[in-house]
This record gives structure tokens, sequence and C-alpha cells, in this order.
């Protein structure tokens, strides 16, 4: 049962799936945690939107408006999405699998918060790009983890970039 419903603290969890011979396994060929990666694609999500809801609440209410999620893979999208509402975030955006298709919609790429990227892909299309935040939760992949940057002065508008933007991997 622990291995299919979150019933066990993390840290019992470990020592548990290993003694039952459990060992990990690799669906996306990326570094792993301590975690099964089923387990560990999900942890920190709610770590994740509470730091991207602080910068966002942070920004002037004239610019907030306005203000994008942009997130590298549809992971973090979807903890945006999922934790954010009641944070006051609006849904995010990311060139991800499926959130690709469903596009930037009405993003101006005026302000932007963005989740999972490094800042050379950010200065490609934003020409200021300062870290806001760091993630930083042990149990999540490694790849959740890392810099939050805040983006200002679009290179190009998401309506006319966001085609070379498309992740499918």
């Amino acid at each position: 049962m622990p291995l299919a419903i979150t019933i066990l603290p993390v840290e019992e969890f470990i020592p548990y799936s290993k003694f039952i011979g459990v060992g990990q396994q690799n669906s996306e060929h990326q570094q792993l945690s301590e975690l099964p990666q089923f387990y560990a694609d999900m942890f920190g999500w709610r770590r994740m939107a509470a730091t991207v809801a602080r910068l966002y609440n942070g920004i002037p209410p004239g610019m907030r408006s306005g203000t994008v999620i942009f997130c590298a893979n549809y992971g973090e999208a979807s903890a945006i999405d999922f934790f954010g509402g009641r944070l006051g975030l609006p849904q995010a955006i990311s060139p991800h699998q499926n959130f690709y298709v469903w596009g930037p919609g009405e993003a101006s790429m005026g302000s932007v918060i963005a989740v999972g990227f490094s800042r050379p892909e950010l200065e490609k299309y934003f020409s200021w790009v300062e870290p806001a935040a760091t993630l930083d939760s042990p149990y999540a992949m490694p790849y959740e983890n890392g810099p939050v940057f805040y983006c200002r002065g679009p290179n190009v508008p998401f309506s006319r970039s966001w085609a070379n933007m498309k992740e499918w991997d």
C-alpha cells in the first residue's frame, strides 16, 4: 500500500522501499532523487507554488496583473496550476508537451516569473533576467531544484517565439 498511496512520511518510505526491494526506476532518463520517480515528481509542489506566490505577490499591483508564470516542464506548470489558485496565482504556461499545445494565451511577456529554466535559456527571450528565489526540495527530482528567475524586457513576444520553444521530451 505505501507504494500506491503516500501514507508513510518520506523519511520512513525510503528505508521501507529499500527493505522490500523496490529499486529506482527511471522512466524519463533524468537524474533521480532518493525517492522513486513517481513519488519524487510531485514532491515539493506545495513549496514551489508557495515560493512563486511569494514572488508574485511581491510585484507591485500595477505590474502583477500582467505577470506570467512560465514553467520549463509540465510538472512545474501542473504544480502551479494545482496549488497556485488558492495562493492567487494565474495559470502557468509551459512549452513542454501538452502545455505547449495549449499555448501562451494572452501572455505578454512584460513581467515573467520563470521556473525550471537556466539563465542562458531565458536570456534568449528577455533583456533582463535576475534570480529571485531558489527551490531546494531534497526529495524532489533534482531538475526541480534551482533558481526561480524574474524576467522583463521581452526580446520577442510569446506570440512570435512560442513555436521555437516547443519541448516534447
